[in-house]
């Protein structure tokens, strides 16, 4: 027997254009990998963007961009003339790890004028697992089969066609993962996710933006503190929440567990799972659901309304 739990009011009836363009000019360096057996990547920089991709050992490389923070052009004199005095840049291979490492030399006298955005961008084999760090860009992976850990304290992150465990944040920007699976952890605290396509366990939070979920099959639990939650066709099992705005969900498979403080809730379920509870404390509850189930049903609102 099915068992379901709301409280409420119950109605009863779902950029980065900075490292685009970083990307898109000319690499201050390139170096092959194609001889290389790497299958793990530590990269870390303080002032530019991550991307790795996989692709086949042939075509493996590593490309590093140099740009002046602010968007002012300088010579390339001057770019290298800052780059050496100020930087220091650690590229190597030993024993299948690459390390691709861009740190300040002198941080206590520190001249913020020359400072530079040192950026990454790794053409790696895809069974590659990685260690990523930046605290001044965004961090983009893709068609990977290895581990992914990266954070990154001041851009988004991008995650496609990932199959992995994928552990990743960042404290202020969005979050989009799409066509990945396994084991998926990723947190933001200033920005809202969107999560599309992917399967096995997952765990989605953000204390500043929305939430929006499609095509999601598996243990699932998205939480944020300052956004609505929408999400459509997801299957297994959903845990979400919000408190500070709505909860619309359409085309659900799956047991479910919602809750919003600080606005209404539609949910519209396509087959039942083992459970559905809904709790909301400020507004209404709108529940569409398959006839004839022969389910329990345990209401607590100041006004319910039953449509057949």
């Amino acid at each position: 027997m099915k068992k379901i739990i709301m409280a409420g009011i119950l109605f009863l009836s779902a950029s980065n254009l900075k490292a685009q363009s970083i990307f898109d000019k000319e690499p201050y360096l390139t170096q092959s990998l194609s001889t290389e057996n790497i299958n793990f990547a530590e990269v870390k920089t303080s002032g530019g963007s991550i991307v790795v991709k996989g692709v086949d050992a042939a075509e493996a490389r590593i490309e590093m961009y140099v740009s002046p923070n602010g968007g002012i052009g300088i010579s390339k004199e001057e770019l290298k003339s800052r780059l050496e005095e100020n930087y220091e840049i650690n590229i190597r291979v030993s024993n299948g790890r690459l390390t691709a490492i861009a740190k300040q030399k002198n941080s206590a006298n520190w001249n913020w004028k020359k400072s530079l955005g040192i950026s990454f961008k790794l053409y790696v084999p895809q069974n590659l697992s990685s260690d990523l760090n930046t605290s001044g860009g965004s961090i983009t992976l893709s068609n990977l089969t290895g581990n992914q850990d990266f954070s990154t304290s001041g851009g988004s992150l991008h995650i496609d066609h990932i199959t992995g465990k994928i552990d990743g944040q960042t404290s202020g920007g969005s979050i989009h993962v799409a066509d990945s699976k396994s084991d998926i952890d990723l947190n933001t605290s200033g920005g809202s996710i969107e999560a599309d396509n992917c399967i096995g366990k997952i765990k989605l939070s953000t204390s500043g933006g929305s939430l929006h979920l499609s095509n999601l099959d598996g243990t699932i639990n998205a939480q944020t503190s300052g956004g609505s939650v929408d999400g459509d066709n997801i299957k297994g099992e959903l845990i979400t929440g919000t408190s500070g705005g709505s909860v619309r969900l359409n085309d659900l498979y799956c047991s479910l567990e919602a809750s919003t403080s600080g606005g209404s809730i539609h949910v519209e379920i396509k087959e039942l799972g083992k459970y559905i509870t809904l709790k909301n404390s400020a507004g209404n509850i709108d529940l569409e659901m398959p006839k004839g189930q022969g389910i329990d049903i345990d209401l607590k609102a100041n006004k319910i309304k039953y449509n057949q």
